[in-house]
């Protein structure tokens, strides 16, 4: 069991007794809080001390000849230390007090990274669940003793129009996989009617509005409404994810940020385009993420080339993705799948969140409408070694399938790291310094992004 058995033990010492409590239930010595009416503001500007007395900790570390050779493994570690003191935080529970804060603490020093961020998924899964359960109660209709089942209704008939429909790609029963053959009834919610209704059962939700970041290119942004604890998994960056091993596929390669704003990488090489998703849609459909698949090539042509640029794009020409059959039912009226609309803060302005790593296990089948996320090429993973920056095709191991009890969507969702209440989401980009930044980029910490990189 390894140190995770010392991290829940510790953990259980919060609780009047383990068969009664989860690890994570608010002790009944934190009840007199309520005495001394200690809120949780007070609690998080200790917390937030206390962080600040972590990361610099972690910037002395980076320093140490012993990082030197691996600092992005060294922002990495420092990221998931972060993660696992603010997603065991909110665990706690309202009650939570600075004591608490000083054990957790105590514990990631202790703890091995991989301990760690087993901690992280279960916390994080452990809130999504109760997303999922707050959108489940606001569409999934009740059924009466004397009324027909309408959990399932055929894509066939008029009211399921499928996304086959809207892009003239034939009838939705042509297109949809066996296990998508019929679509679950909900209710007929407007997406800002399933927005009121999670943010009356968690304490908030998301609206996207003119940033108030001061640049011309600003555009939009995310904002908050109500108030979400530390902790607090805020948003899902939706969309189409590939794994290396699909990278060629990315619309627009291999300048697939020409014309693409909203790509993110996760640490593992897993990449995700949210620009098919854009801003959801209005019922639950099958989606395969072809909204804007067809812009692969994103005139990339017409771009200024070098002599190495042109060579480039001879050896690594897009490939075509008509082939690969992917998609899934997902609920596009998903309120919390905007991640991708939060904006890098402006000078002299902290992020409020920052990105964690979440991999969905398939196993949880009731869940899945929830992630808004597709996978280039279904579920199944071939190995990949990394070597610099590129990547190389392994297929000595098994693959991963679909039906496989270990297969996961390997998502990303942002993580409050602050009490964050009616206020614009603001994300660390954490841009390469190795290509010319924006004039709106002013870096945070110009250290994590060189490390990070690196």
């Amino acid at each position: 069991m390894g140190f995770l058995t010392s991290v829940q033990a510790g953990l259980d010492s919060f609780a009047l007794s383990r068969s009664e409590r989860s690890p994570f239930s608010p002790p009944a010595r934190l009840k007199t809080l309520v005495q001394h009416n200690k809120g949780r503001a007070e609690i998080a500007v200790t917390m937030a001390f206390l962080f600040r007395k972590f990361q610099q900790a972690a910037k002395s570390a980076a320093k140490s000849p012993m990082f030197g050779r691996d600092p992005r493994n060294l922002q990495f570690e420092t990221d998931i230390n972060r993660l696992f003191l603010y997603t065991s935080y909110n665990r706690l529970g309202e009650n939570a007090e600075e004591k608490d804060a000083e054990e957790l603490i105590e514990m990631a020093t202790r703890a091995s990274v991989s301990e760690q961020q087993m901690q992280v998924h279960e916390n994080v899964h452990f809130q999504i669940k109760n997303i999922s359960q707050a959108m489940d109660e606001a569409l999934v209709p009740d059924v009466g003793p004397d009324q027909p089942d309408p959990a399932r209704v055929s894509p066939k008939e008029p009211q399921w129009k499928g996304l086959s429909f809207a892009i003239g790609k034939g009838t939705a029963s042509s297109n949809i996989p066996g296990n998508c053959a019929a679509i679950p009834a909900t209710r007929h919610l407007t997406r800002h009617e399933l927005s009121q209704a999670v943010k009356d059962q968690i304490g908030y939700t998301l609206d996207i509005k003119p940033s108030q970041v001061p640049h011309k290119d600003a555009g939009q942004g995310l904002f908050i409404s109500g108030q979400a604890q530390i902790g607090s998994v805020l948003a899902f960056y939706p969309g189409v994810i590939y794994s290396p091993a699909y990278y060629r596929y990315i619309p627009g390669y291999p300048r697939i940020d020409a014309s693409n704003s909203y790509l993110i990488t996760r640490y593992d090489g897993n990449l995700i385009n949210a620009q098919p998703w854009g801003t959801g849609g209005s019922t639950r459909e099958y989606w395969d993420g072809t909204d804007c698949l067809d812009i692969r090539a994103n005139n990339v042509s017409e771009l200024p080339q070098s002599g190495s640029d042109h060579m480039w794009r001879m050896l690594s020409n897009p490939l075509d993705s008509n082939n690969k059959k992917f998609g899934d039912l997902i609920e596009r009226r998903n309120p919390l799948a905007f991640a991708h609309f939060a904006n890098h803060p402006p000078k002299d302005t902290m992020p409020n969140a920052m990105v964690c790593a979440y991999d969905f296990p398939l196993s949880e089948k009731d869940m899945r409408v929830y992630i808004p996320n597709v996978v280039f090429g279904g579920c199944e993973t071939a190995n990949m070694k990394r070597f610099g920056t590129f990547w190389f095709k392994s297929w000595s191991g098994s693959r991963k399938t679909e039906e496989s009890e270990n297969a996961v969507i390997r998502a990303l969702v942002l993580v409050a790291t602050r009490i964050v209440c009616d206020e614009e989401v603001y994300l660390n980009y954490r841009l390469s310094n190795a290509k010319r930044r924006p004039e709106w980029y002013v870096p945070v910490d110009s250290e994590e992004d060189k490390r990070r990189w690196s």
